[in-house]
């Protein structure tokens, strides 16, 4: 009989890329190939303090199960935020970093977090029970499941551990025939307004053109690229993510992987890139060089939505924060995250706040549900 050993991965590299594949249902961004591109790429390393730290259980040579992991010193790119339970730790002379982070890294997007045959309970059950042990071998301060789905959460629930609840944006594509019948079920002024938009575009001289896999070119990779970090640079702020990254997803993952340009006058303006797979397109990274009224609307939700009724791809993720998302068709949806602090003085005040944030979370969702723009039967 073959034992079960739980061992740690220093990179996703360890694993063969069959095997990590083999036991996720076809979500592009947990693929072998993202996560390999974002470590060889070198964004995601311990000198950017996501130190690869993937959970795996073996039984005998079979890769069982695995969680994809890091070693955290800060809580930069997570999307979940918890610099006040940090800095909360320093003002008591403790130390909240380095902790473990299960999460797909710069990415809040929802799946599964303890990777293995769906009925295989007691993998799943397994790794958790080693992520614990991980904690107590390196006296770390906590370990963090960010955006888990399915069976993960029942058995977080199970375990204990404190749960964060959170609110992200989501388009259904509920099989449109065209994103002209889309409209027609919103109201009358959310309808009319998107027209506007669209023609007020056109009146300006944009074209856009949507490319996917091969279709992209050296050049349009390199237009894109300026765009990403012009993004960044009008925040003040440093990219995640390097061109050897992006490189890496168009040789590795090309079928995954949606390009949107907007032209004027037969230049590029601006570009956005989405990742897609059989059951949902995940909006990522958008920037331009000009601003124009209503292009980031155009490029980031309309042409996205324009995609899924075309491949009928049903659903369309935009990701946290944006009420504007609204107004586009996007509804609210929540989502959670699960938290395990070592210190129970510690869990306990982290849980009374969680439970007043998930009453205000609640009431939030509420709100937006009743902002929806579709029409009223």
């Amino acid at each position: 009989m073959d034992v079960d050993q739980l061992l740690v991965a220093g990179a996703i590299s360890e694993i063969a890329a069959e095997e990590w594949d083999a036991l996720h249902p076809g979500l592009p961004l947990l693929s072998h190939a993202w996560l390999n591109a974002l470590e060889a790429s070198g964004c995601v390393s311990s000198e950017t303090g996501w130190q690869p730290f993937h959970l795996v259980l073996r039984s005998g040579q079979r890769l069982r199960a695995a969680m994809p992991l890091y070693l955290k010193s800060h809580s930069y790119g997570e999307y979940v935020f918890d610099w006040a339970w940090a800095d909360a730790y320093a003002r008591y002379g403790s130390s909240y970093y380095p902790k473990l982070l299960s999460a797909i890294p710069f990415t809040p997007v929802s799946g599964p977090r303890l990777l293995a045959e769906p009925d295989d309970i007691a993998a799943q059950a397994l790794l958790l029970d080693g992520l614990k042990q991980l904690l107590q071998q390196y006296q770390l301060s906590s370990a963090h499941i960010l955006f888990p789905e399915g069976q993960t959460q029942h058995l977080l629930q199970a375990a204990g551990w404190l749960r964060r609840d959170g609110v992200q944006f989501r388009w259904e594509n509920s099989g449109y025939a065209s994103f002209e019948a889309f409209l027609t079920t919103l109201s009358a002024d959310k309808r009319k307004k998107i027209r506007q938009e669209r023609s007020k575009l056109i009146k300006a001289g944009i074209s856009v053109r949507r490319m996917t896999g091969d279709q992209i070119s050296a050049a349009d990779w390199d237009f894109f690229y300026q765009c990403y970090c012009n993004t960044y640079q009008q925040h003040r702020s440093t990219p995640y993510l390097n061109a050897d990254f992006f490189k890496r997803i168009a040789e590795h993952m090309p079928q995954h992987l949606l390009m949107i340009m907007a032209e004027q006058e037969g230049e590029p303006v601006a570009a956005a890139l989405n990742v897609y797979g059989s059951e949902a397109l995940y909006g990522r990274y958008w920037g331009a060089t000009r601003m124009v009224p209503g292009l980031h609307f155009e490029l980031c939700y309309y042409q996205g939505q324009e995609f899924c009724i075309e491949q009928g791809v049903r659903y369309f993720e935009g990701g946290a924060q944006g009420e504007h998302k609204l107004a586009r068709g996007f509804k609210a949806r929540p989502t959670c995250s699960y938290h395990h602090i070592a210190r129970d003085e510690f869990a306990a005040a982290i849980q009374r706040y969680l439970q007043l944030e998930a009453a205000h979370i609640s009431e939030y969702v509420d709100e937006l549900d009743e902002r929806a723009p579709f029409r009223r039967s």
